[in-house]
C-alpha cells in the first residue's frame, strides 16, 4: 500500500477548540459527537490514529491555526485573537500541545524537525513486521500573526516550526483569503528573516498579488500545502485557488502543490448549506486537479495531497469515496486509470512531500 503524506491537518485547533482526541478512530469520534455543536460547526471527523494506520498515512503537516476575531465562526470558538499578543499566545499553546502529545504518546505521534527525525519515522514504517507505527508531525504555521516580530522566528524554529504561511485571511504581512492585497513592508521583512532559518514558505491562502511577489523575492523553499486549481474552477469568485501562474511558480521552485478533497473547492456552487450532495463531486475530480498540476509540470513530481481534513469541514463535505483519511488510498486506482505508473502514484501520495522534507529539513 502506498505511503501517504498529508500536507495539511488542523490537529491542535480541533483538540483545543472541540476537545477531539486523535488517538481515537474517526468512527469513535463521530459516535461520541452525535448531536453536538462540533458536528454542526465542523462536520463529522475524518481523522484518527487508527485511520492513519489503516491508510498508511505516515506523516502529516500539523498546523498552528487561529483566526482573527472578525472571522469568529461561533460564540463557542476559543481559538480566536484580538491582537498579535493573543495570536502569539494561542499559537504557542497549540505548539506546546503537539510537544505534550508527542512526548506522552511517542508510539502514536512524533514531531519531525530534522532529517534524523524523518528517517526514524520512515524506517519505522518500512518495518513490515510491525502492526502499527508512529505518525510523524511536521509543524506548519498557518497565518503568521503569531509571529509578533521577525526576531521571534528563532524561537519558533527552535521549537520545531518548519513551514510558515503568512496569510489565512489578510494579515499585517499580506493579503489573504477574502481580503486581497500585496505583501506589506512587514511581510517583506518577515520573508527576509524566514530565509535566514530556511523556513519553507507556504503560499496557501496568500492573495495572488502577494504570492507572485513572494515567488520573486523569497530565496528559500516554497510550496502550496493545500490549494486547488483555479483553471478547473471557472467563475468561482474566490481568491482561494491557485492560478496556473502560481502553480507554475511553485513548480519552477521545485515545490509541491497539495490538492484539497473538499467539495466546495472542487465544484463551483457546491454548498452543503444549500443541500448539495456528496455524490455530485466524485473523487475523480480530485484526480483532475492532481492531473492538471502534473500536466503543467510535465511530470508527476510536483503534485501532492493536502487534505485540510477537520479544517472547518468533515465527512459531509468530501467526495463519497472518502469515509476517513485512509480512503485517500482510493486515488491510486483513479490515477492508474489515467496512465500514471506505480512510481508516479507513490510520488503523488507521499514521495514528493518526502523528497522536499529530505531536501529542506536540517540534518
Amino acid at each position: 500500500m502506498t505511503l501517504i503524506v498529508d500536507g495539511h491537518a488542523d490537529i491542535a485547533f480541533n483538540m483545543l477548540n472541540y476537545g477531539r482526541d486523535y488517538t481515537r478512530s474517526a468512527e469513535e469520534t463521530r459516535r461520541l459527537e452525535v448531536g453536538s455543536r462540533t458536528v454542526v460547526e465542523n462536520g463529522d471527523s475524518l481523522l484518527g490514529w487508527p485511520d492513519y494506520q489503516r491508510g498508511n498515512v505516515a506523516i502529516i503537516f500539523s498546523t498552528l491555526f487561529a483566526s482573527p476575531i472578525r472571522f469568529k465562526s461561533s460564540e463557542f470558538e476559543t481559538q480566536v485573537y484580538k491582537n498579535f499578543d493573543e495570536a502569539h499566545k494561542l499559537y504557542r499553546e497549540q505548539l506546546m500541545t503537539y510537544h505534550r502529545m508527542t512526548d506522552s504518546i511517542p508510539d502514536k505521534f512524533r514531531l519531525i524537525a530534522s532529517n534524523a527525525d524523518l528517517n526514524l519515522i520512515l524506517d519505522d514504517w518500512s518495518d513490515t513486521s510491525k502492526d502499527s507505527h508512529p505518525v510523524g508531525m511536521v509543524v506548519l504555521m498557518e497565518g503568521a500573526e503569531g509571529v509578533r516580530t521577525p526576531a521571534e522566528l528563532e524561537e519558533w524554529y527552535e521549537l520545531g516550526v518548519r513551514l510558515i504561511g503568512p496569510a489565512w485571511v489578510g494579515t499585517r504581512y499580506c493579503g489573504g483569503w477574502r481580503e486581497p492585497g500585496p505583501l506589506t513592508k512587514e511581510g517583506r521583512q518577515l520573508l527576509g528573516a524566514m530565509s535566514e532559518y530556511k523556513f519553507t514558505l507556504d503560499l496557501s491562502h496568500m492573495d495572488q498579488e502577494a504570492a507572485i511577489e513572494a515567488l520573486d523575492i523569497y530565496d528559500g523553499p516554497i510550496v502550496g500545502t493545500h490549494g486547488n486549481c483555479l483553471a478547473l474552477m471557472p467563475n468561482a469568485n474566490t481568491n482561494r485557488h491557485f492560478s496556473d501562474r502560481i502553480i507554475e511558480g511553485i513548480i519552477g521552485r521545485d515545490g509541491v502543490v497539495g490538492v484539497v478533497p473538499f467539495n466546495t473547492y472542487l465544484k463551483v456552487g457546491w454548498d452543503f448549506k444549500k443541500n448539495s450532495k456528496r455524490e455530485e463531486v466524485p473523487l475523480s475530480v480530485v484526480a483532475d486537479h492532481i492531473d492538471h498540476i502534473c500536466q503543467l509540470a510535465g511530470d508527476a513530481l510536483h503534485a501532492g495531497v493536502g487534505s485540510d481534513f477537520d479544517g472547518g469541514f468533515g465527512l459531509q463535505h468530501v467526495p463519497p469515496e472518502i469515509d476517513t483519511v485512509a480512503d485517500l488510498q482510493n486515488l491510486v486506482s483513479l490515477l492508474h486509470a489515467r496512465g500514471y505508473t506505480e512510481t508516479d502514484t507513490a510520488n503523488i501520495l507521499g514521495g514528493n512531500w518526502i523528497a522536499r522534507l529530505k531536501r529542506d529539513l536540517p540534518k
